[in-house]
């Protein structure tokens, strides 16, 4: 509840902050996607970005909730997934990191996230952050069985001038039973797979799964696809197409884990 000095960041039209999609899938496994859109809170009056940083990759992770919607429906699990962008609030990030409200993002200047108060930075905590991390936490709760946590991003094929060969990247953090598995399924993929590519732990980037997955030991992995093989509906419908009995594999292989005495 707000206190009578607070105000809130969202507009009754413009909440929740974050949302959940087929909350009783029956599969053992929860997808959340963090950087799902692109949506500035009015009140920050689109942090001063243009049209083009407003709609680029550093605003969101493009193609990341069609091919999280499309992964839930084939393989009837839980999608959670922010509604705000992680220019307001970086939702895979801790209040404590300075890039959770990022002054630059790529090659883009963040106009509305500079010189903010500690006011502003904890209104955005508040509104944006917690309601997330809530949500992500009430579903793996309240689910019947322990579920494969599976996160999913996108990224740019060109970053900083420099192109990726890249097109499906396997993260883990410092549980990587469900990466490694992963990992094998993929071989045959046709895709270009990597272990850690183009980021990895040391950048930071495997907060959800610390604080979601890891703390109650339940088997994780952070998929991130490269966005040009997912920015239509023709590549999401593919990249689903070849993911969908990948991470089959993987959910199905706890599940029997957990089901042996």
């Amino acid at each position: 509840m707000l206190h009578e000095t607070e105000s809130s960041l969202l507009m009754p039209t413009e909440a929740p902050a974050a949302r959940v999609l087929n909350a009783h899938g029956r599969a053992h496994a929860v997808l959340i996607c963090e950087h799902a859109s692109r949506f500035i809170p009015a009140a920050l009056n689109g942090l001063g970005l243009d049209e083009a940083a407003a709609s680029s990759h550093a605003a969101w992770d493009i193609g990341a909730l069609d091919l999280s919607v499309e992964l839930m429906g084939a393989l009837d699990a839980p999608l959670v997934h922010s509604r705000v962008s992680r220019l307001v609030y970086d939702c895979n990030r801790p209040p404590e990191r300075i890039d959770a409200m990022p002054r630059v993002s790529e090659v883009f200047s963040v106009p509305g996230n500079a010189n903010l108060t500690n006011a502003q930075r904890e209104q955005r905590i508040r509104d944006v952050y917690e309601p997330f991390a809530q949500l992500v936490s009430s579903t793996l709760d309240t689910r019947p069985e322990p579920p494969v946590v599976i996160t999913i991003h996108s990224f740019t094929p060109v970053y900083k001038g420099k192109p990726r060969s890249v097109e499906l990247g396997i993260l883990h953090d410092e549980d990587d039973r469900a990466a490694q598995l992963m990992l094998r399924h993929s071989e045959s993929s046709g895709l270009h797979v990597a272990l850690n590519e183009p980021y990895s732990a040391t950048d930071g980037v495997t907060h959800t799964l610390r604080e979601h997955a890891i703390r109650r030991g339940l088997p994780n992995v952070m998929i991130e696809i490269r966005n040009d093989l997912i920015d239509t509906p023709t590549g999401v419908n593919h990249i689903a197409g070849l993911l969908t009995p990948i991470l089959q594999s993987v959910v199905t292989a706890f599940s029997h884990a957990e089901a042996k005495p």
